[in-house]
């Protein structure tokens, strides 16, 4: 399980910087860096296994019925990205901390960081590919909190959304993708996908499977053209930029290449898509950077240029190639962010990252001057240096390639992109670096302190010791991560600085020495590029943005003009034509099923409900009629379920109808009691066709399912009620067993649903609302009798009964009809009419009850139930029960099941007071005018007995 913690660490540990940046910037700093530290030390102790050749596994089945496993496994790609990821990512915690400013909010920066590489993390172990689309979603949301860390900057905030929109994007097609891919095996397991790679190749849904992933991949990895996202994610602070740069964000899509290798990689479509990507991605980003002016927009397209340069390698699909692309990821994260750091320490110390305002830094900031340098040697593919030896290895597989049978395009290509390399890396070193002293320099220019220095001098040390020493350092983890990534035996190779004179010597030498003239005849070379077209991707994306949302708005605006007929007509109007056309397209038979035989009784109460759904349809417009008629039907679906014996549905309608029919009674006092005239007939033609066919639908399906045999859970819950249950009340049982999890979900909405209408209650009564409704007076005359004396005897007696009743079916429930739900109405009625008999004042008075408390006590002890057998080693919400011989009353049944329904009697009961005693609470605000309000106009005819109003 240690897999699972490395990944879970920094999402338990993100809350440490927002807690102890108020111990001190370094107290926070020193947290942040213990958790990473601690994740990868524990990373540290699987190398051992997997330099063997053993492929560390761990987790557990979460939904296997859906494939959705929580399954980690770590092999040399994993243990290389991983290592990268928190290794460098100690690093930046370092960097970070003497980077960000005192204004800065550090604990923020922090704690987006450790959810971030959390979410990489998650990535590069993961065993599942939804538990990896999991976190591959987590790292386009968190690194939109860190490119807009800056959030008072306008291009911070800009660099953010348009990083989400193309990486979010992305996402989505790879969804599609992969679950297309599972589909074809069978399984969402990486580790058996990874062994069924001929069955994916030979399928007919691998080339749509392959297009929708490959999309995710190059969204996120900055692939042309996709590439744009990534220089505008430079708004961010330095910190973020040399993470998500050189080991982190734009990584992934280059990992899940890596990962994805054995199961797609080796077929014609896989080569043309990803090496032809890639090789125009090197290219084009390559040309871009060498005419970048601000240092960070250089070395964000430079990082798009190496990205394109291992997405070419790997889509060879060589194994050669493999081996070469893994060496070049572990070489550019090292120089890549060596030189983030740096362009962080120029900027920090000169006020400016512009280049033009810049130059003969070497005197002035000796030490990131050296460790500038060397870097962007690096970079460049200089020898000694672990940048030259991956390069080689590049043009010597781009040597052997052929794209359509021509053998010249593809060197021709690698090359140009090595030149334009060379340039740009050279450009940063000498306009940076070289040249004379300036004394117009926005700060006067000197090193940084050592904790800014401190971490890219280690990194420059890996790049020369690599580059010293390759098979020795590097070596050990080449073999092992290139094994994982072809997913068989590796070729023999041999890291070193020389292997003869080959063709990519040639070429090398070829781009070095073409690549240091672009620079001398900079000026002319930079003309020519300005004299050519330059689309800016930025303002096509934005076009393309501004379009889509001129469509939405027109096509909501079409459809949600906020008429609730409209939407209505929509849904019953699409649903109706979908099932008449698939109705008619098929062909169907007659039931097997005979007819029941229609007795009086059902045709007397059948006769009534269809009057009373017409009667509301007639009179919908007195509000108070329509309120009966619907009452009426409520009661007689009630005499439905007791027709089919459904005691227990029957009582919970009932009660549901009262509570129902007294709120809507409420609510109908603060609205007019007619509703004004519809407009057209042609409108209600609509409307009657539309129902007359929904209806008509609905009647032939119902006829369908009724008429025809089918199998249902029903005599399972029948049989296992009471071996499994403990009772013999099967509709309570499933609720609170067999189903409880549905009945603690539906008790929350309840909960939520009122705390919702006690928020919108609560602030009508407020402000200038509040003063409008204490001004207004109903538009009907109030009896001067507003608490009738019989009534208030009447439910003062019936209270003690009625809770009683609901004490008696709240006991009994398990065996017979009744339960939580049903006693948590009775009692809600019974307290309720205490409000409409006596008045709010009068009751609110002596029932000192917080109903929020109430619904919070039932959710817990609702929680708490299923947490106990969660305990006991039982699923969420598993019932137990035992029978008891008392005394007198002989054997007697006890079941935890009855402490769930405890806490569904309580929340029925809160929900429900809390929506209706507030709504008793706003009708006695009505007619009280508040202290500099101004009142509404009102017609003194509509106010007879308005003197007699109390409460």
């Amino acid at each position: 399980m240690s897999l699972a913690l490395i990944v879970m660490l920094p999402f338990l540990g993100a809350v440490l910087p927002a807690l102890m940046i108020r111990a001190g910037r370094n107290a926070c700093a020193i947290a942040t860096g213990t958790v990473t530290l601690l994740a990868l030390g524990l990373l540290f102790t699987h190398a051992p296994a997997v330099f063997r050749g053993e492929v560390v596994q761990a987790g557990w089945n979460w939904l296997p019925e859906l494939g959705l496993n929580v399954n980690f496994f770590l092999d040399g790609l994993g243990l290389l990205f991983a290592g990268l990821i928190l290794g460098i990512g100690l690093l930046i915690i370092t960097y970070a901390r003497f980077y960000l400013a005192k204004e800065d909010p550090m604990g923020n920066f922090y704690t987006y960081l450790l959810l971030f590489q959390g979410a990489m993390v998650g990535i590069v172990l993961s065993d599942n590919i939804l538990l990896l689309l999991i976190f591959w979603e987590l790292t386009s949301l968190s690194s939109f909190l860190l490119i807009g860390y800056w959030k008072h900057l306008p291009e911070g905030r800009q660099g953010a959304r348009m990083a989400l929109a193309v990486t979010g994007g992305g996402g989505l097609a790879m969804i599609a993708g992969m679950l297309i891919l599972g589909h074809i095996v069978g399984s969402y397991d990486l580790t058996i996908i990874l062994a069924h790679g001929d069955e994916i190749q030979a399928s007919p849904l691998y080339v749509p499977a392959l297009i929708l992933i490959l999309i995710g991949c190059f969204t996120k990895s900055a692939q042309f053209p996709f590439h744009f996202w990534l220089p505008h994610a430079m708004a961010a602070p330095t910190p973020v930029s040399a993470y998500l740069h050189s080991a982190t964000m734009v990584k992934a899509g280059i990992f899940l290449l890596a990962r994805l290798w054995p199961a797609l990689a080796g077929t014609d479509w896989w080569f043309y898509l990803v090496a032809t990507t890639g090789l125009a991605t090197m290219v084009i980003a390559a040309g871009i950077a060498l005419f970048k002016d601000d240092l960070k927009g250089l070395l964000a397209f430079s990082t798009v240029s190496h990205l394109g340069l291992v997405t070419f390698l790997f889509g060879l699909a060589t194994p050669m190639a493999a081996v070469a692309g893994v060496f070049h990821i572990i070489n550019h994260a090292t120089f890549k962010a060596a030189l983030f750091m740096n362009t962080g320490i120029i900027d920090h110390e000169t006020g400016t990252r512009d280049i033009k305002r810049l130059g003969g830094l070497m005197f002035l900031m000796p030490l990131s001057a050296t460790l500038a340098m060397i870097a962007a040697a690096s970079m460049a593919g200089l020898p000694l240096l672990n940048g030259f030896l991956s390069k080689e290895m590049m043009l010597d597989e781009a040597w052997k390639a052929s794209w359509l049978g021509q053998g010249w395009v593809i060197p021709l290509f690698a090359t140009l992109g090595a030149v334009f390399s060379v340039a740009y890396s050279f450009r940063y070193i000498v306009h940076v670096y070289l040249g004379p002293k300036r004394d117009d320099y926005p700060s006067k220019p000197h090193d940084p302190p050592m904790g800014m220095s401190l971490p890219p001098m280690l990194l420059v040390v890996l790049v020369v010791a690599i580059g010293l020493f390759p098979e020795t350092i590097a070596g050990p983890l080449v073999r092992v991560t290139a094994g994982a990534v072809i997913g068989g035996p590796v070729p023999d190779f041999h890291l070193s600085i020389w292997h003869g004179f080959t063709p990519a010597l040639f070429m090398s030498i070829a781009a070095v020495a073409l690549g240091l003239f672009a620079l001398w005849r900079y000026t002319a070379v930079r003309a020519i590029w300005q004299a050519g077209p330059h689309p800016e991707a930025k303002a096509m994306f934005q076009a393309s943005v501004a379009a889509l949302v001129r469509f939405s708005q027109v096509t909501m605006l079409g459809l949600h003009n906020g008429s609730l007929q409209r939407y209505v007509a929509f849904a019953i109007g699409g649903t109706v034509l979908i099932g008449f056309v698939t109705f008619f397209t098929h062909s169907h038979g007659e039931g097997t099923r005979e007819a029941i035989a229609v007795t009086p009784v059902a045709l007397v109460g059948w006769l009534l409900l269809v009057g009373c759904c017409i009667a509301t349809v007639c009179m919908h417009r007195r509000r108070m009629l329509a309120l009966v008629a619907v009452g009426v039907v409520g009661l007689m679906v009630s005499v439905g379920f007791l027709y089919f014996s459904a005691p227990d549905l029957a009582l919970t309608q009932i009660s549901v109808e009262v509570v129902t029919v007294i709120l809507i009674l409420l609510a109908l006092y603060f609205i007019p009691k007619e509703t004004p005239r519809e407009s057209g007939g042609g409108r209600k033609l609509r409307d009657g066709l539309v129902a007359a066919l929904g209806g008509i639908g609905v009647t032939g399906l119902t006829w369908a399912v009724l008429s025809r045999d089918y199998e249902s859970l029903s005599s399972y819950y029948l049989n296992q009620s009471v071996p499994g249950g403990g009772g013999t009340n099967v509709v309570n049982v499933i609720l609170v067993d067999f189903r409880g999890f549905d009945t603690f979900g539906e008790i929350i909405v309840l909960g939520i649903a009122a705390l919702a209408i006690f928020a919108l209650l609560d602030g009508l009564m407020r402000g200038e609302l509040g003063g409008k409704l204490s001004s207004w007076y109903p538009d009907m005359p109030l009896s001067a009798d507003r608490h009738p004396l019989i009534m208030v005897v009447a439910t003062r007696i019936m209270l003690p009964l009625a809770m009683m009743v609901a004490a008696y079916i709240f006991l009994r429930g398990h065996n017979s009809p009744g339960g939580g739900f049903i006693a948590g109405l009775v009692a809600s009625i019974a307290l309720l009419l205490q409000y409409m008999a006596s008045g709010y004042a009068w009751a609110a008075q002596r029932m000192r009850i917080d109903y929020h408390a109430m619904i919070g006590v039932g959710v817990l002890i609702a929680a708490a139930t299923g947490i106990g057998a969660m305990v006991m080693d039982y699923p969420f919400l598993t019932s137990t029960f035992t029978y008891l011989h008392w005394p007198v009353v002989g054997k007697f049944e006890i079941a935890s099941a009855i402490a769930f329904d405890v806490g569904v009697f309580l929340t029925v009961v809160g929900a429900v007071m809390l929506m209706l005693a507030n709504l008793s609470r706003l009708g006695r605000r009505v007619g009280k005018q508040p202290v500099n309000v101004e009142p509404m106009d009102i017609d003194p005819s509509r106010l007879t007995n308005a003197g007699s109003r109390e409460n």
